[in-house]
């Protein structure tokens, strides 16, 4: 059995005899005041440590037998300090062992009850019905995201027709539009006079006329077909809501 199983376990001859020890406060607490006792005791040598080397400086050659004395009693006071300053290492490196000792008990003492707790949370949970339930919310997120697609999709009411009878209509509608505009388009009166049959002897307006009727008839026909799209386009509208 390790140490550490008989320190949780109790073990030791003052287990076995039924004998209650110490808490861990109860020991930290002497310690300190351990600790406590012999730093004064460390300032009471220092103290007369610094004193005895007085006494001998003070007496020096003149009374070595005193002198000598003096320095005997300092070193009997270092010799108490260094075993002072021993001790006092065993007993903090004891102190923070037990400290360290106390900690890891209410830490393991805390994750013990929280396993407890885990394990009672746990004991009305069914894993195949974690499962079941799972399963349910995944077919009903499928069923929101099919309900969702269906309503952003565009609505496509009326489209039963024949698109390619719809165009034909829509041609002849164009066409009628465009005769319509070449019968109202009034071209500029051909002058009654013959053209000369030289053209560099043509007159200067006649010679412009000749030149800009193509662009101004292609403008024209533009012009009104771009209109008979956007008046097509307004009844298509209409038509659509």
């Amino acid at each position: 059995m390790s140490k550490i199983s008989k320190f949780f376990k109790g073990g030791g001859s003052a287990a076995s005899k039924g004998r209650r020890g110490p808490s861990p406060q109860e020991a930290l607490a002497r310690l300190r005041e351990t600790e406590e006792m012999l730093s004064k005791k460390q300032e009471y040598l220092e103290t007369r440590i610094e004193r005895e080397l007085a006494v001998a400086r003070q007496h020096g050659t003149k009374n070595k037998r005193a002198a000598l004395q003096a320095l005997k009693r300092k070193k009997r006071y270092e010799k108490q300090l260094n075993q002072i300053d021993g001790t006092l290492s065993t007993i903090e490196f004891q102190r923070e062992a037990l400290e360290n000792s106390h900690t890891n008990t209410e830490v393991l003492k805390n994750m013990g009850y929280a396993a407890q707790a885990m394990k009672k949370v746990h004991e009305n949970m069914d894993l195949n019905k974690i499962d079941d339930l799972m399963q349910d919310i995944t077919e009903q997120q499928d069923v929101a995201q099919e309900i969702s697609d269906a309503i952003s999709n565009r609505a496509t009411f009326g489209d039963e027709f024949d698109e390619d009878e719809l165009m034909a209509e829509l041609e002849e509608l164009e066409q009628e539009e465009l005769n319509k505009g070449m019968r109202d388009v009034r071209l500029p009166s051909v002058p009654s006079t013959s053209l000369p049959s030289r053209p560099g002897k043509m007159p200067a307006c006649h010679f412009i006329f000749l030149m800009i009727k193509p662009c101004y008839e292609k403008g024209e026909r533009k012009r009104v077909k771009r209109a008979e799209d956007e008046d097509e386009m307004k009844k298509l509208a209409a038509w659509a809501s």
